[in-house]
Parts: C-alpha cells; sequence; structure tokens
C-alpha cells in the first residue's frame, strides 16, 4: 500500500469520525447562538452556542489538514525525479 492509499483512508477516517459530528454541532451551534433551543426544558445561553461553533469549526478543519499534509506531494520525491536510463 502506497502513501497515496494510506492519505486517503485516513482522509475518509478523519471525515466521518472529525466532519460529520463538526457539521452536526455548526448547526446545533448556529441555532443555540440565534436563541433558538435545541432542547424542550430549557434553552442555553448564546455563548455556549457560540462556542460551539468555534469547536465545529475545528472539528471540520482537521480533515482538511489530514488530507492537505497525507496526500500533498512533497518536493524532491523519489516520483518527481527523472528516470535515469
Amino acid at each position: 500500500m502506497n502513501s497515496k492509499n494510506t492519505g486517503i483512508i485516513a482522509t475518509v477516517a478523519t471525515v466521518l469520525l472529525c466532519g460529520c459530528p463538526g457539521l452536526f454541532l455548526c448547526l446545533f451551534g448556529a441555532l443555540t447562538a440565534a436563541g433558538q433551543g435545541t432542547f424542550n426544558d430549557s434553552s442555553l445561553s448564546p455563548s455556549v452556542g457560540f462556542g460551539l461553533i468555534c469547536l465545529a469549526l475545528i472539528l471540520i478543519l482537521i480533515p482538511v489538514g489530514v488530507g492537505f499534509f497525507t496526500l500533498r506531494k512533497k518536493p524532491g520525491t523519489p516520483e518527481d525525479l527523472p528516470p535515469v536510463s
């Protein structure tokens, strides 16, 4: 298995484990920050909603960073060099 396959698997895993929960957390944070409670009994403070949005953005950026650092071409790798004849 080469590094590109490992990078794709790592990116897909982090999207499922961090990206999808981050999107839902962003939705709930936006609703909470707007004053629309997501809980039936009581509503949370809007500052909690802003905190949830910040946490969601971090969770969304984790798969972006993993994909960038595992799938980018590094300069000077053997794939970039011309074949020796």
